[in-house]
């Protein structure tokens, strides 16, 4: 997704570009990886994270959140989405540090 100057990406149009692309697959945290909800379980050696997007909100700390924009080795391309610092929706740190696990395309990275 290109930004036009002065254009402020928001957490809707990043999730309206991804399913208009047929991207908007959520891969949800388990206990064993990410899953899509098929049943298959993908682990970080699965996936790759080629798009990121920090949305940091300036009037409103709990506007701070993330889309990681993740293709898995089977092809499939969707996203996870978290809020981060003290408003993360994880109790633990075991999805950072799976996050952490996955590879980065590039690190094409977005702030808004």
């Amino acid at each position: 997704m290109q930004d036009k100057p002065g254009e402020m990406t928001t957490v809707t149009s990043v999730l309206e570009t991804l399913r208009l692309k047929k991207q908007d697959n959520e891969f949800k945290f388990t206990d064993g990886g990410f899953s899509i909800g098929s049943g298959k379980i993908y682990t970080p050696e699965d996936l790759k994270i080629i798009k990121v997007y920090r949305f940091e909100g300036e009037s409103d700390p709990s506007d701070m959140s993330v889309i990681y924009v993740i293709k898995a080795n089977d092809g499939l391309v969707g996203y996870s989405m978290d809020a981060y610092g003290v408003y993360s929706d994880h109790e633990d740190a075991t999805y950072d540090d799976f996050i952490r696990k996955i590879p980065t395309d590039n690190r094409d990275e977005k702030r808004s």
